[in-house]
Order: structure tokens, then C-alpha cells, then sequence
């Protein structure tokens, strides 16, 4: 809500931060999508549980960003932002909780049959650029974000800043495996994501999401 800003912007200015605000979420939707694409091709061809998790995650964090980006579209003051607004958390949830059941039902499968993940060169690589990439552009988000005053904005730029987690996460399990042959690794970096994911879910599903201080 650009409003909330003080009366020291301009008009123009505000004009400007929100365009700004548009142009790093679309850039969060075409980073994510091609994120997620070789993260699940990648991972399949390795048999990397926690690759094909991180891929189906940046399809979720797309999903988030096209909801921000719908919501600017519309006045503060309309009365279907809300509902709606609540509406999409809970589908986007709902979708964070079955991505934590395939990590859970993936890892069992992996313990059972003994099908070892490989090594994966391009998911290692993809896993350090994030780890750039994502704090630059989270840490971009916050600053306009204080600029125009929208606790919306604020929450989804933590969100991408929280995700440098799991490309940290993802980054330790596949260099432990290529390094040293430790395929667990990889489960463990899968493991390590749930507990954020889950979180996700279970506020995205009771309709909540964190804004401001809250974060």
C-alpha cells in the first residue's frame, strides 16, 4: 500500500519505486521459473531428492510473485483483495504441503530400494548462483519495499531472502556428494528444507501471511 508512505515522496518517486517493485517481481517469476525447470531436469537425471524439492519450490515462489503482482494491480481499497489474497495463500499452502509429503515419500522411497543419488554437476552450479543471485535481489526488494511503505512487499522480500536457505542447503548436500560420495547428503539437505516449507504450508492454509516486524 503505497499510501502508508510518507509525504516526503513524491509523486513521481512513488511512481517510480512501485514500477521498481514490479520489475523485481518479474524478475523473481523468470529467475524462479527457469530456476525450477533445470532444478527438476537435473534432479530427475540424478535421482536428487532434495534438487527435484528445491526445483518445486521456485514453481511455488512463482506462484507467490504472480499473486503480488495481481495485487498491485488493484486499488488498496478494493474489497477483493483480502478474500482473495487468502484464497491464493491457501492454495499456495496446500501446494507446500505436498511438496513436503514427495521429500518425505521420496526419501523413504530412496532408503528402501537403495537407489543412491548421483552427483550433480549442474545442480551444484545452480545452487552457488542462487546463493547470489537470491540475496541480492531479497535484499533489492527490502530496500524499495521501505521506500513505499507496503508491508506486502516487505513479506514477499523476506520470503526470497528465507529462500537462500534452501539453495544453502541444496549447495552443502550436493558438494558433500560430489566431494566425498556422501549421497545421504543430499537426503539431509531435502530434510533440512521441510521444517521452513512446512511453515509455509500450514500459514499459507489458516490464510496468514507474515508482514513487517512479523517476518
Amino acid at each position: 500500500n503505497a499510501s502508508q508512505q510518507g509525504p516526503t515522496m513524491s509523486v513521481g518517486t512513488q511512481r517510480g519505486s512501485i514500477s521498481f517493485a514490479n520489475a523485481l517481481l518479474w524478475l523473481t517469476v523468470a529467475w524462479n521459473v527457469i530456476e525450477g525447470v533445470i532444478a527438476v531436469l537435473a534432479g530427475l537425471a540424478a535421482g536428487s531428492v532434495a534438487l527435484v524439492g528445491f526445483g518445486l519450490d521456485s514453481f511455488i515462489e512463482v506462484t507467490a510473485a504472480v499473486i503480488l503482482l495481481w495485487r498491485l494491480r488493484l486499488p488498496a481499497h478494493d474489497e477483493r483483495v483480502e478474500q482473495r489474497e487468502r484464497r491464493a495463500h491457501q492454495v499456495v499452502g496446500a501446494t507446500f504441503i505436498l511438496l513436503v509429503v514427495y521429500i518425505f515419500a521420496q526419501t523413504a522411497y530412496v532408503l528402501a530400494t537403495g537407489n543412491e543419488p548421483e552427483s550433480s554437476t549442474v545442480g551444484f552450479v545452480l545452487a552457488a548462483v542462487s546463493l547470489v543471485v537470491m540475496p541480492a535481489v531479497g535484499l533489492t526488494k527490502r530496500w524499495n519495499a521501505a521506500r513505499i511503505g507496503s508491508r506486502a512487499l516487505v513479506a514477499e522480500s523476506t520470503e526470497t531472502l528465507v529462500c537462500s536457505y534452501l539453495s544453502l542447503t541444496l549447495f552443502i548436500g550436493l558438494g558433500a556428494n560430489a566431494a566425498f560420495g556422501w549421497w545421504w547428503a543430499d537426503l539431509l539437505a531435502a530434510l533440512a528444507m521441510v521444517p521452513w516449507i512446512a511453515k509455509e504450508g500450514i500459514e499459507g492454509l489458516r490464510g496468514e501471511s507474515c508482514e513487517g516486524e512479523e517476518c
